[in-house]
């Protein structure tokens, strides 16, 4: 008696239908503001995660615009787990570029500049380049002021931060 050959099960659409729910990914929206710079700053964020949409936002007095800038990804990304998918809008070239091309060069050169300075706010960018390492994300820039509404958002957002509210 002849058997047929035996065949590998192919998962059920229901197991890769679960994978595909598994696989989350999280859009964050950044800002930072300055009333004077150097002067009070706020961050801000706004994080979907596709279930819930988080806003967080927070304050320094002193500061500069570019450090809220960064600050406010920092503490968008510092609780995200590995593995998930992120992207990032900021309307800061600033922070765009520097992680995504300046900070290989500053790292190869000590922390340095082109023009052999100090890389300012270096304290921030080790924290973002080490968050940014372990996680997955895209970086991406939006123009501001240029009517998209959760860019809006998370503008006014820092702004009212920034007054210390």
């Amino acid at each position: 008696i002849r058997r047929p050959p035996r065949s590998t099960p192919k998962p059920s659409s229901a197991a890769s239908d679960v994978y595909k729910r598994q696989k989350l990914m999280i859009t964050i929206y950044t800002d930072g503001s300055c009333l004077t710079n150097p002067g009070n700053g706020g961050w801000a964020a706004i994080i979907n995660d596709g279930k819930e949409i988080k806003k967080i936002s927070g304050n320094e007095k002193n500061t500069t615009n570019n450090r809220m800038e960064l600050l406010a990804p920092i503490n968008a990304l510092k609780d995200m787990k590995p593995g998930v998918e992120i992207k990032i809008y900021t309307d800061s070239q600033y922070v765009k570029n520097g992680i995504t091309e300046w900070i290989n060069t500053w790292l190869a050169n000590n922390w340095k500049t082109s023009k052999k300075e100090d890389v300012k706010n270096k304290d921030l960018w080790i924290d973002l380049y080490n968050l940014n390492k372990s996680l997955n994300i895209q970086w991406n820039w939006v123009k501001a002021h240029d009517g998209n509404p959760l860019n809006e958002e998370v503008d006014l957002l820092a702004k009212k931060a920034a007054n210390l509210d």
